[in-house]
């Protein structure tokens, strides 16, 4: 099987709030489409086509005027915050034609992010973003990873981060060992808000705490819950929860005996070789890690986390290298533990057959 589109129907992030100050203009690319935007005075993050209608130049690379127009960088056309152009500085008096209008996207900030939907805005109501409340609860801290431009299909990364048995060889010594890639594994589905989900479900009891989890969460024998759940074609979820043994239960929360995290993953398609990878991770407010004592736990895991992530990036960029050699009679082979992965590739060539029967009504009804 080759590389899997991302489908247009869906909500991805692209920026907490904090990145999107009043009044300045970021370009993006989501699912091979330029978009411009900006937060406008009154509050709301704008986003349109990052092209001129007059000759395709980047709007992003324009500026904002003082009466909040959007001014092109190239022949100055300007734009008001519906899209519509309403100024033409080479034809001023001349009647400005209604086609000169950007496409615009609809846009949703919640929880913390700023959430884009690059599809057919008819059908942007029939799903909402996965929430987030962690990023701003008072009773969490929570750690913003940077963004990474990863040269991968986005797939690949969903695929690592339902798949914890790579956790040995790959993470071996740091977050990973034999012993946890043989916790068996359970499987959850389901729909939340229009987006189909699939969960991966691992328990295990008197395990001992590879070393990094041992610096972030205290306990070396622990009983532990570990989910990690694609809660749509843009938001992995990862929830651990360990406990001395016989007491898990209680529930990851400020108070708890429970430690372990919230850890969220951002994946926003540019196109079917490349994705933006955002990381979110978050601990009760309460809980220091036992490697520093003075640092939050999520702070603490946050300074050493980024080595898991390498180590996954290093993997991701050689699975996509190996995309440029023709399939021929090579065939991928699903294991038992795969059956997660397995499940999400169906659930978003579902989405994708879905897009393609809508393309295809509306032609037919033009």
């Amino acid at each position: 099987m080759g590389l899997i589109s991302a489908p247009r129907n869906c909500w991805y992030v692209v920026g907490t709030s904090e990145e999107f100050p009043t009044g300045e203009l970021t370009g993006h690319v989501v699912c091979n489409r330029p978009i411009v935007m900006w937060r406008a005075k009154e509050g709301d993050v704008l986003a349109y086509d990052d092209r001129c209608a007059h000759k395709r130049f980047p709007l992003s690379k324009g500026r904002l005027m003082e009466d909040g127009t959007l001014e092109c960088a190239y022949h100055g056309m300007r734009y008001d915050v519906t899209g519509k152009c309403v100024l033409i500085p080479s034809h001023p008096t001349g009647p400005i034609s209604p086609q000169a209008k950007l496409k615009p996207f609809p846009v949703i900030e919640q929880d913390g992010l700023v959430w884009i939907w690059p599809g057919d805005i008819a059908q942007a109501e029939t799903r909402k973003p996965p929430r987030t409340p962690e990023i701003t609860d008072p009773d969490w801290t929570t750690v913003v990873g940077e963004a990474m431009d990863t040269p991968a299909n986005y797939m690949l990364l969903i695929e690592n981060l339902l798949d914890i048995t790579h956790f040995y060889p790959l993470h071996d010594g740091n977050i990973g060992d034999v012993a946890n890639s043989r916790i068996p594994i359970e499987l959850d589905e389901g729909e939340v808000d229009g987006n189909r989900y699939v969960k991966t479900i691992r328990k295990v009891q008197n395990y001992e705490q590879p070393p990094y989890l041992v610096d972030w969460f205290h306990y070396e024998t622990v009983d532990r819950e570990h989910t990690h759940c694609m809660q749509s074609p843009g938001m992995t979820r990862v929830v651990m929860r360990n406990a001395p043994p016989g007491e898990l239960g209680g529930g990851l929360a400020k108070g708890s005996v429970e430690r372990g995290y919230v850890l969220l993953h951002s994946h926003t398609p540019i196109n079917d070789r490349r994705h933006i990878w955002r990381w979110y991770m978050s601990t009760p407010v309460d809980h220091m890690s036992a490697g520093d004592p003075s640092m939050p736990a999520a702070e603490r895991a946050a300074t050493m986390f980024p080595n898991v992530v390498e180590e996954d990036k290093f993997a991701l960029d050689q699975q996509q290298a190996m995309f440029d050699y023709p399939e021929e009679d090579y065939q991928e082979v699903f294991l038992k533990p795969d059956k997660g992965l397995r499940r999400a590739r169906q659930i978003v060539q579902e989405m994708l057959r879905e897009e393609q029967a809508g393309r295809q009504q509306a032609q037919a009804a033009e």
